[in-house]
């Protein structure tokens, strides 16, 4: 077996994370950072656009120091994905926040775009509803920020583009502007069935093209580093995906009705599709994954707050963080009644209602804390389920099991609830990495660390499955439970009548 190695980075939200990977996908070496999130106004989420670059050199640094550059084949980048930069291109100096994903400051800017009638035309051209969580309105928003932003965009002295671009940029020194046709299809700028950046769409959402990235396939060259520290120059960066297709890559699922969930802050759930699919259920279009001579196309829902919901109710109980959540949630064997509607930032796929607020029903006297920690727990399954159930009526299929990853994913009582509440068997890989595995795979395809996809297939992964275990009527009544909750929620944003 080779013995080429992959230095995959994963800029996260919460996280920014190094692996050093090697030629049969094992992980090898890990440094991480955490990150810390800015909220200047409600609803206005932010990171220091300066600080994610600094933090990916800590742990390229850290990585390499102790394991060194020898025989490594290439770098790979996975990233947040929606969440912006705007910066000076000659300088490379950031002219303004990283406004991430879950940012809401942009839904004026959304609403108005609908009363314009433009929404038909952009969800036809991209694959994707008008709403906050897209790249376009929060790179015009950081524009005009900027005294005569447009005109410096235009003018091609300004760059603008996601998480991934931003680090390309640095890591080659300004050598290098382009981002894959994943971060791409995120942006509400590219049109899905060109794979080019649209004029109408620019113009919509007034953002200047001569400002954007190149869109490359996501496994290929992007450049080349100019070397740091102990990472040397010259080596090729082979590899740029967002982190939710990276993971549904590393899944192996290179084939239609795969369909995995990454569990996060938020959720994201993504089934490939032969060909360029067409939501009726309010999920998004997007590709999943591409190379040189491949694209790959799917079908996702994106779910706001999950995890998260789970860190938000550790805060409001008083307890040291979302595993002491979650553990409490475990001494109880019900919610009794109680449901979350973590809607604190909105509710995404398939409501996608940016206006909708947080709930928390059913509450009685003999309501616990634990309870409402059991609330938050299930409040993640009820949510991939009304995402997971829209898939099957968009595709006419049902998948055969759900592929589970990432952080919330480790939570035993979370995924046999999932399995219960699905009536669908979920395989949760236990690897912690696996955005970051996925990336590399893509590097390593394009770097000749293997010859293609079908070798990865071969690769050893460690699985473990969850089968459901929950009657049929109980599962019914449960969600029936939820399905009131969120009515609730979405009744409440009507404007009540009038009594006398």
């Amino acid at each position: 077996m080779s013995r080429a190695r992959i230095l995959s980075i994963d800029q996260g939200t919460t996280n920014t994370k190094a692996r050093l990977i090697d030629a049969s996908g094992q992980v090898l070496a890990r440094a991480s950072r955490p990150m810390s999130l800015h909220c200047p106004q409600p609803g206005w989420i932010e990171q220091d656009a300066a600080e994610i670059w600094a933090a990916v050199r800590e742990v390229i640094e850290e990585i390499l120091t102790a394991h060194g550059a020898q025989a490594l084949a290439a770098l790979a980048v996975t990233n947040q994905r929606e969440s912006v930069v705007v910066w000076e291109r000659a300088s490379g100096k950031p002219l303004g926040p990283c406004v991430i994903w879950q940012c809401r400051r942009t839904a004026p800017a959304c609403a108005e775009l609908r009363r314009q009638g433009r929404a038909s035309a952009i969800l036809e051209k991209t694959g994707l509803g008008v709403d906050p969580l897209f790249s376009a309105t929060k790179a015009h928003w950081l524009l005009e920020q900027i005294p005569g932003g447009i005109r410096s965009a235009e003018a091609g002295e300004l760059c603008a583009g996601t998480v991934d671009s931003w680090l390309l940029y640095n890591l080659t020194a300004g050598a290098a502007h382009a981002c894959d046709t994943t971060n791409a299809s995120r942006t509400q700028l590219m049109n899905l069935d060109t794979l080019a950046w649209d004029a109408d769409l620019s113009e919509w959402f007034g953002v200047p093209r001569a400002a954007l990235p190149a869109i490359l396939p996501s496994s290929g060259e992007f450049g080349r580093t100019a070397g740091f520290g102990p990472l040397p120059a010259g080596l090729p960066i082979a590899a740029m995906i967002g982190d939710s297709h990276a993971a549904l890559f590393a899944h192996a699922s290179f084939r239609p009705r795969a369909t995995k969930a990454t569990y996060g802050t938020g959720s994201s759930l993504m089934r490939g599709t032969a060909g360029r699919p067409y939501s009726l259920f309010r999920l998004s279009s997007t590709v999943a994954w591409s190379t040189p001579h491949r694209i790959e196309y799917g079908i996702e829902g994106n779910i706001t707050l999950t995890g998260g919901a789970v860190q938000w109710a550790a805060e409001m109980l008083g307890l040291d963080g979302a595993e002491a959540a979650a553990a409490l949630a475990a001494t109880v064997s019900g919610n009794e009644g109680v449901y979350l509607v973590p809607a604190m930032a909105g509710l995404g796929a398939p409501y996608w209602r940016d206006d909708a607020r947080g709930l928390l029903t059913g509450l009685t006297r003999g309501s616990t804390a634990a309870h409402v920690a059991r609330a938050a727990l299930e409040s993640v399954a009820y949510q991939v389920r009304d995402v997971f159930d829209a898939m099957t009526k968009d595709t006419g299929e049902a998948p055969e099991a759900l592929l589970a990853d990432g952080g919330a994913s480790r939570n035993d009582i979370l995924m046999q609830f999932q399995a219960d509440i699905l009536g669908c068997p979920v395989v949760r890989n236990l690897s912690a990495d696996l955005s970051a595995i996925g990336a590399a795979q893509l590097a390593g395809l394009a770097a000749g660390v293997w010859k293609d996809v079908a070798e990865l297939e071969r690769l050893p992964r460690q699985e473990q499955r969850f089968e459901p275990r929950m009657a049929a009527s109980r599962r019914h009544e449960l969600f029936g439970g939820w399905v009131r909750a969120v009515n609730q929620v979405l009744d409440r944003e009507r404007e009540p009548e009038m009594g006398t």
